[in-house]
């Protein structure tokens, strides 16, 4: 069954299972997040909080979170990406995707103090749109993106370097998707290329193959991190998949001889998202073997197999749109975060919505949010201590700029 094609992104999900207790299938992570935002490692690590906030229950944490923003007031702005826990939602002044949720910060330029409810590659976005007097904070500094961390700036310009041996490399577009850092965002930049959201992504790999066409007799587009993104679009344009090849970072000119590196039409990072890598076929089959009516509706950053066989494929925006038209009675499987989904489930009683993956893995990094965090970066504030600041240094702010811009610019 061939898939319709939607976009864009905005909204939220709803508690499950944590993941730190080892679920079947959800990854874990290491306290210590890797990033490389000039070529060497660095480590993001929070420390534990005090007492006073781990004895806290959930109640005492409310009216701690709330006795705070009363004092805070317009100062500061809480942002809550669509996979956030509710506990966390609840204060949320916007909810939305990474991209939308640094817009809103940006446009409502009176709040001092940004607090960004999601992960790292997110709050530097923020940092990246909002203006110099504002400061973007993260809760907890553990709370990064698997998929993030599966590109690092050293890894990239190596495989830049390799193809600009093997290569016309003025006839390479690079496009990193959103769910990267800065310091990617600012390597497409400086190269000639854009960043991607998940509802622009056909609009951005256009515009490339169109800026090479006329330079290249073999235009090819570098896209980062998100293989199935990358990928999934690439066939939405028409691309065979045998034109796409996946460079390995592990290996040397990315496990490809220089061939398929000259032939490829798209280059595909080996990344991908830990949760809708999950879903797959027979999760697919089994959900219309009990629901032959139902209809399926998952995220593009499962692979391939996975978007061929749902009814619908679409952004998280779609997928809210696409669930807020359906009528009465209808039976949804979604292959999306399970906060999302429950959500969804919960603000749509006259559906029937389960999630296509049983064992409902989170976003455990995501998860890492917590009202406790919530709670001691708005004390801190109410303090004039400002902890957890995400900075972008200028250089890397200004290409990354040049990048996004020219991201609305093609898709606007």
């Amino acid at each position: 069954m061939k898939p319709s094609w939607n976009a864009a992104s905005r909204k939220i999900g709803s508690v499950t299972d944590n993941p730190e207790e080892g679920r079947p299938g959800c990854p874990l992570r290491s306290k210590a997040v890797p990033l490389s935002p000039r070529g060497f490692e660095l480590i993001r690590l929070q420390r534990p909080l005090d007492e006073s906030y781990q004895s806290a229950d959930q109640q005492q944490l409310a009216t701690r979170i709330g006795n705070s923003l009363e004092v805070l007031g317009s100062s500061v702005v809480i942002l809550g990406h669509h996979y956030q826990r509710d506990e966390v939602i609840r204060w949320a002044h916007a909810t939305g995707d990474s991209f939308g949720l640094s817009r809103f910060a940006a446009e409502n330029s009176l709040a001092r103090f940004v607090v960004f409810c999601g992960v790292h590659f997110m709050a530097e976005s923020a940092d990246i749109l909002t203006g110099d007097d504002q400061k973007v904070i993260l809760p907890d500094l553990n709370a990064g993106c698997s998929m993030a961390d599966m590109a690092d700036l050293q890894d990239v310009q190596a495989c830049w370097e390799d193809l600009d041996q093997i290569t016309d490399i003025r006839g390479v577009i690079p496009i990193t998707y959103m769910n990267s850092s800065a310091a990617l965002k600012a390597f497409v930049g400086r190269n000639g290329g854009l960043v991607c959201t998940s509802s622009n992504a056909r609009a951005a790999l256009s515009w490339a193959f169109g800026q090479v066409k006329t330079i290249s007799e073999r235009p090819k587009v570098l896209f980062f991190p998100d293989q199935h993104l990358g990928r999934n679009t690439g066939v939405q344009l028409g691309y065979n998949p045998k034109d796409m090849h996946v460079w390995d970072p592990k290996l040397d000119t990315g496990g490809l001889e220089e061939r398929q590196i000259k032939d490829a039409s798209i280059l595909l990072w080996k990344g991908h998202c830990s949760v809708h890598q999950r879903f797959s076929v027979p999760q697919i089959q089994d959900y219309r073997s009990r629901h032959p009516e139902g209809k399926v509706v998952v995220h593009p950053e499962c692979s391939l197999e996975v978007v061929e066989h749902a009814d619908e494929v679409g952004s998280t925006d779609f997928i809210i749109r696409y669930v807020a038209s359906q009528p009465a009675g209808t039976k949804l499987a979604i292959g999306t975060e399970i906060h999302l989904v429950n959500r969804l489930a919960n603000n749509n009683p006259h559906l029937t919505i389960e999630s296509l993956d049983p064992l409902v893995c989170p976003c455990s990094t995501m998860f890492r949010i917590d009202p406790m965090h919530l709670c001691w970066v708005l004390e801190n504030l109410q303090q004039e201590r400002v902890v957890n600041q995400i900075t972008v240094d200028p250089e890397t702010k200004q290409w990354a700029r040049v990048a996004l811009e020219r991201m609305l610019a093609t898709t606007n």
